[in-house]
């Protein structure tokens, strides 16, 4: 990427979180609520999913484990 790429992608950037915050501003307040609840939504389903693939790791990390140990054990017999 080349310096005026990065430049127009910071411009754009800014001027995106600029028009974010003047809509924010101007929601009410029952409209902030709402936005609020579907924010933290979606933090709970990404933090439960992160905790699902966390779980996938280490159950495949520790059968893996098992498979190798196993096999040692067999050829050594």
């Amino acid at each position: 990427m080349n310096r005026k790429t990065g430049g127009i992608l910071a411009l754009l950037g800014l001027a995106g979180g600029a028009f974010a915050y003047w809509k924010y501003r101007n929601l009410s307040a029952e409209e902030k609520a709402q936005l609020k609840s579907k924010v933290n939504t979606v933090g709970r389903k990404i933090k439960a999913t992160a905790s699902d693939v966390e779980e996938t790791i280490t159950d495949s990390f520790t059968n893996g484990k098992k498979k190798v140990r196993k096999e040692y054990n067999n050829t050594t017999s």
